[in-house]
């Protein structure tokens, strides 16, 4: 039984294989999944697990080169922009339209969606090499 970190067995998993340049998505409990892209689904009830812890618990175990979020979290929802600035500080963070960040969705190895009801509540993790 592991001791800590990522609990979850599929989404510890899916860290363990990531390979540089792959492309991790967190996702509030509303964004669009494409039926040919994995989802690990932790939604359990409105607001858990969310959004921010979920992300801080993922970025204690994959290396990320830099995050890409929808330009409109810093619009519609400022203090979660705000959070997401200061949990990815020492990473490069781009900020695109929503709708070319729905786009990318389609890239990524899977999307690992919680319970947030946040809007725009949304990150695209680029993972990176430990060397």
């Amino acid at each position: 039984m592991k001791k800590g970190g990522v609990l979850n067995s599929e989404l510890s998993y899916l860290i363990a294989t990531m390979g540089h340049t792959d492309a991790l998505v967190v996702a509030d409990s509303g964004l669009p999944i494409p039926g040919s892209v994995r989802k690990v689904d932790l939604a359990l009830v409105r607001g858990v697990p969310g959004f921010l812890e979920t992300v801080e618990a993922i970025l204690q175990e994959l290396q990320v080169e830099r995050a890409i979020v929808a330009r409109e979290m810093s619009e519609r929802s400022p203090h979660l922009y705000e959070k997401v600035r200061a949990l990815v500080a020492s990473i490069p963070l781009e900020e695109i339209p929503h709708e070319e960040f729905k786009a990318r969705v389609l890239g990524a190895k899977a999307v690992v969606r919680t319970g947030e009801c946040t809007p725009y509540a949304n990150i695209i993790l680029i993972s990176g090499v430990t060397f």
